[in-house]
């Protein structure tokens, strides 16, 4: 791969929205090709690289290798650098005054939007952020499209090709409880059920995909509390006998906090938490750099916290 002459660097473009997707439909419909040709380009990149690159997961869906994995920070700096050649000389992001609009849960913007923040301070002082009503991640895309917002952080259905998104995070859940909540000393299964449940709802209640899991082994739980806000689940919790399964980013993390936050009792498939755009931005500097930047904001540290 020392010649770049013999290297088809389209197939880079394909490899960035493979990976981004972990979907060749998703991917080949994002880059307006059509699927035979995106799984074309996907064997090519595989002999290119030797390695799968995309692998089978769970419940029928791919995911990137640990190779490929490892590939995309080059990657994204590489296309960077090249559509940096291409494009108009990029404004000077210290000195640009500008808000960029974002739309996110509670929980994903408390622990976001903090990090965003300082990594702005430094690299793009001017630019000033405003987080927006949650409503759901279908009104969340209508509004993408509507050019009332920049930047949608969520788990998110399929997009339409008009819009972009790159992976923010991969989420699972923990059950928590205040400290000294009878069932945290032998905690099981029975001892998860034995007691009421708080959710998290922004459309007050209905069944969620645990009670379907649940369901199907015979199992049902009592849902006592129902709230649209993450962040109103811990007061709830203390104090009571109150359990609820979160995702591990809305558990409080100070070592000091009164709660204890443990696996599941029975397998819960976790979520990708993406960041998406409309197209139109692609080439709006101001929005990519904080995209960038928000990524980076929830990149695991090298140390894993």
């Amino acid at each position: 791969m020392n010649d770049l002459r013999s290297v088809d660097l389209n197939l880079l473009v394909v490899l960035d929205a493979l990976l981004d997707e972990a979907h060749v439909t998703r991917a080949a419909a994002r880059l307006g090709l059509s699927q035979p040709a995106a799984s074309s380009a996907l064997d090519r990149l595989r002999h290119l690289f030797n390695d799968p690159l995309l692998e089978r997961g769970g419940r029928g869906g791919m995911r990137p290798t640990p190779a490929a994995e490892a590939l995309r920070p080059s990657l994204k700096a590489a296309l960077a650098s090249v559509k940096a050649v291409l494009r108009a000389p990029a404004p000077d992001l210290g000195s640009v005054r500008r808000t960029v609009r974002l739309l996110m849960a509670d929980a994903l913007a408390v622990e976001a939007v903090a990090g965003l923040r300082r990594r702005l301070s430094e690299t793009a002082p001017g630019v000033d952020l405003a987080v927006l009503p949650w409503r759901g991640a279908e009104e969340a895309v209508a509004q993408l499209a509507r050019g009332e917002v920049e930047l949608v952080a969520s788990v998110l259905p399929p997009l339409e090709p008009a819009f972009r998104r790159t992976a923010l995070a991969q989420e699972s859940y923990r059950v928590v409880m205040r400290r000294g909540h009878p069932a945290a000393a032998r905690f099981d299964l029975d001892a998860w059920l034995a007691h009421p449940h708080v959710v998290v709802s922004g459309r007050g209640g209905g069944a969620t995909p645990l009670d379907a899991e649940l369901a199907a082994r015979g199992l049902s739980r009592r849902v006592a509390v129902t709230v649209p806000s993450f962040l109103m689940v811990p007061p709830l919790l203390l104090g009571s006998d109150l359990v609820a399964t979160l995702p591990s980013r809305c558990v409080p993390r100070d070592a000091a906090a009164p709660f204890v936050a443990l696996p599941p009792p029975i397998p819960v498939e976790g979520f990708r938490l993406d960041l998406a755009w409309h197209g139109r931005r692609d080439e709006d500097a101001v929005v990519r750099h904080v995209a960038d930047a928000m990524v980076a904001a929830l990149r695991p540290s090298p140390s894993g916290g």
